[in-house]
This record gives C-alpha cells, sequence and structure tokens, in this order.
C-alpha cells in the first residue's frame, strides 16, 4: 500500500516520481478521499462519544429511578447516525485503498529520468566471442542437435511454450542445480522451493496485481494465479509477520518454473526461446533492514553477474531510468547476456530494490532492538538468473563450426561430465 502520509505531507514529491515514471494519477481525487474518511471517522467517533455519555446518563436514570425514555430515544437516534455514517466510511475506504494500490513506487533519486534511452551501461565484463563462421541463432542449433523441439510443444501446449529434450532437457537442469549451489554455498542463501500458484492477497503484496492482471494466467474458480516469478511466493512468505531485527537480513533463494502471458508483447521477438510463456528461473530474495539495503542491492547485483562470470559468458550491466523501472521497483539493474547468433544483448536478470513498497502492501516489519517499535523491513530481489535466454547465450556463445555445443566447464560435473552437445 502506497503510504498516504507522503501524499499529505508531499504531494508535490509523489507528482514528480509518477511523472519521472509516466503514470497519470489524479493525486488531487486521492487527497479528497483521504479528507472525506477521516472527516466521516471524527463525526463518527463523536458520536460514539454522545452515545457513550448517553448510555452513562441512562444508567444513572436508572439508579436514580427517573424516566430515561427521551435519553433512551436519543441514544438510538445517535445509534442510527453511527449506522448510516459506517458504510460511507468503509466503501470510500475501499475507492482510495484501490487509488493508493494503483500508485507506482518512487523512483530512487539515483535513478536517470527518462525513457528506455536513458538507461545507463554501469559495466560491462567478458569479450565478445569471434568467430570464424557465421554463428548461428539457438533456434538452428536447437534443431540441428535435437535438444529442443518447438512445434510439438506448439501441439500440446500452444505457441511460446519449449519442449527441452534428451541434453536440452539436462543442460536446464544443470544450470537450476548450479545455480542454487552457487547462491547457497557461496553467497550465503537459504534454498526455498514454493507454491507455483498463490492468491490474489500474495500478488497484490508484491504489486502484480491490480496493475499487471492481463500478463497472468489465473484460475479465477479457486482465486489462485500461476506465479510470474518466485518473488512473489517468496516474498510472500513473511507476509503479515513482524521479524526481529537480529534476524535481518535474510536471503532466500528460489527455483521456480514461471508463466507469463506476455499480454501486448505480441510480435515481438516471436521466434525461440526469447519470449516463451513459461520459463525456469532461480530467484534471489532479501528482507533487509532499511538503512543498507542499497548496499544489499549491490551485493544482490553482484551475486547474480557471478553466475555469468562461472558461465564465462559476456555481459553488461544498465542502471534503468525512471520511465523503464517496474511498478514496484525504486532503482533496478538489468543485466544482459551477449547472443553471438542474435548478434544482440537479451536482458537476463533485473535486480531491484523495492524499498517499503512491497512491504507495506503485505505488512512485513521487523521489531527493532532500541526503538522497540516494528517497522517496514526493505525488500530486494533479482533474477540468478532466468534460464531460457541463459540457454540462448550458451547456445550461440559456444556453438562451434561443425555445429556442436561446448559444455562451460562448470556445468559439466551437473551433466555428467559432458564436455560437449553433439547430433551423434
Amino acid at each position: 500500500m502506497f503510504d498516504i502520509k507522503l501524499i499529505r505531507e508531499n504531494k508535490e514529491l509523489v507528482q514528480r516520481g509518477l511523472n519521472a515514471k509516466n503514470v497519470s494519477i489524479d493525486l488531487n481525487e486521492i487527497e479528497q478521499k483521504d479528507r472525506d474518511v477521516r472527516s466521516l471517522q471524527l463525526q463518527s467517533d463523536d458520536l460514539r462519544n454522545q452515545r457513550n455519555k448517553t448510555n452513562d446518563e441512562i444508567s444513572q436514570c436508572l439508579k436514580e429511578k427517573k424516566d430515561p425514555k427521551d435519553k433512551i430515544a436519543a441514544m438510538k437516534k445517535i445509534s442510527a447516525e453511527i449506522s448510516a455514517i459506517e458504510p460511507r466510511i468503509r466503501t470510500i475506504q475501499n475507492e482510495l485503498q484501490d487509488l493508493l494500490l494503483a500508485i507506482p513506487n518512487m523512483p530512487h533519486t539515483d535513478v536517470p529520468i527518462g525513457g528506455i534511452d536513458k538507461n545507463t551501461i554501469i559495466r560491462q565484463w567478458g569479450e565478445k566471442p569471434v568467430f570464424s563462421f557465421r554463428p548461428k541463432s539457438h533456434i538452428e542449433i536447437a534443431e540441428n542437435l535435437d535438444i529442443i523441439d518447438f512445434k510439438r510443444a506448439t501441439k500440446i501446449s500452444g505457441s511460446h511454450f519449449v519442449l527441452y529434450k534428451k541434453q536440452g532437457a539436462l543442460l536446464e537442469r544443470a544450470l537450476i542445480n548450479f545455480m542454487l549451489d552457487t547462491h547457497t554455498r557461496e553467497h550465503g542463501y537459504t534454498e526455498v522451493f514454493p507454491p507455483f500458484v498463490v492468491n490474489t492477497a500474495s500478488m497484490i503484496g508484491t504489486g502484480q496485481l491490480p496493475k499487471m492482471a492481463e500478463d497472468m494466467y489465473a484460475a479465477k474458480n479457486d482465486d489462485l494465479f500461476l506465479i510470474p516469478t518466485a518473488e512473489v511466493p517468496v516474498t510472500n512468505i513473511h507476509r503479515d509477520e513482524i521479524l526481529k531485527e537480529e534476524d535481518l537480513p535474510v536471503y532466500y533463494t528460489a527455483y521456480t518454473a514461471c508463466f507469463r502471458r506476455e499480454a501486448g508483447s505480441y510480435g515481438k521477438d516471436t521466434r525461440g526461446l526469447v519470449r516463451i510463456h513459461q520459463f525456469d528461473k532461480v530467484e534471489l530474495v532479501k528482507f533487509v533492514k532499511p538503512e543498507g539495503s542499497y548496499d544489499e542491492l549491490e551485493k544482490l547485483v553482484n551475486n547474480a553477474e557471478k553466475i555469468f562470470q562461472l558461465l564465462n559468458l559476456p555481459y553488461r550491466i544498465l542502471l534503468l531510468a525512471s520511465g523503464d523501472l517496474s511498478f514496484a521497483a525504486a532503482k533496478c539493474y538489468d543485466i544482459e547476456a551477449w547472443a553471438s547468433g542474435m548478434d544482440k544483448w537479451l536482458e537476463v536478470s533485473s535486480c531491484s530494490n523495492f524499498e517499503d513498497f512491497q512491504s507495506r502492501r503485505a505488512r512485513i516489519r521487523f521489531k527493532g532492538v532500541s526503538t522497540k517499535k516494528p517497522q517496514f523491513v526493505h525488500t530486494l530481489n533479482g533474477s540468478g538468473i532466468a534460464l531460457a535466454r541463459a540457454v540462448i547465450a550458451i547456445l550461440e556463445n559456444y556453438q562451434t563450426e561443425e555445429g556442436d555445443v561446448v559444455i562451460p566447464e562448470v556445468l559439466r560435473p551437473y551433466m555428467g561430465g559432458v564436455s560437449k552437445i553433439s547430433r551423434s
């Protein structure tokens, strides 16, 4: 839930944040509903005080054996007025909540203002491979090696789904295990394996609903959604909880399949693995104290980019501009891997600090050792990493002229010692 106090106390700051994210919301309407709720609540409180006072007077009349008829009539009138006001309060509160849920997180002051053209390259690692032949696309490679069956996946589920097979399936599994091992053994994350479906409250908690409802696969009869990312179930592990300050920071990593309808994205990257409805991902989620959250963001990026370094895949890191930030993010770095066959950079990880935006919506707090007063944690998450596009990068960057694919050394133990995928 967006903090209404920020609108009350610094409406101009909120308006600048909305402008930076290219979002149009009528803050005047929100202010008016907030005033209406508070005014009606004051009236209700005053009437309750009058009713309590009148009730005491009735009791006194009865003790003194006086006729309380007039006072009973007055109390009934007051109760009727309260009964008339309370539904109005609930209605406006619900309307106000809906408006507040539609407000995105404010960009951090470090974030460049503008659209995608203002994204800033922070650093780049590795050298793009040089080939003595025309590098093939991952689609050609996968079909020649018979490790991904796009046609049968379409037959089974429709377009933009994938059927991995043989060493393609093994490569996918190897990547998942390698990343989970790296993040748990080297980076200090605790592994969890969450449900792949969540309820509406969980989706609201992390900011997917109501804003991005059209992108979600919904099981409406059960109030359940297929998760678009492990961020949703993992962040909601601590929904409605108060953590102990001494237990922070909390780091979780999780593998899940992810499901996205990609509504509005048709016509973009329609072939292959670039944009699919179901993909695997290893996620990193942090719950931290507010004062250290931006240091934690830098560590999170380092954890994600370590995967690329171990796989020896060239990548670059972009600081996203305000207009390219997600609904819930205050600051975000994208990591893009180089794909030689496609001759382009592909986003394979986003690492974001949400500050207290998600924790307010999901009511995740911690109790300070000194203040003893519950405070909202800061939540962060990052892909550590998304597999479909990582597979693209491996197939295209590690291809040989003979049509084989060399397996990155770090993955070979996870593939039974296999060093190369070949047709034979």
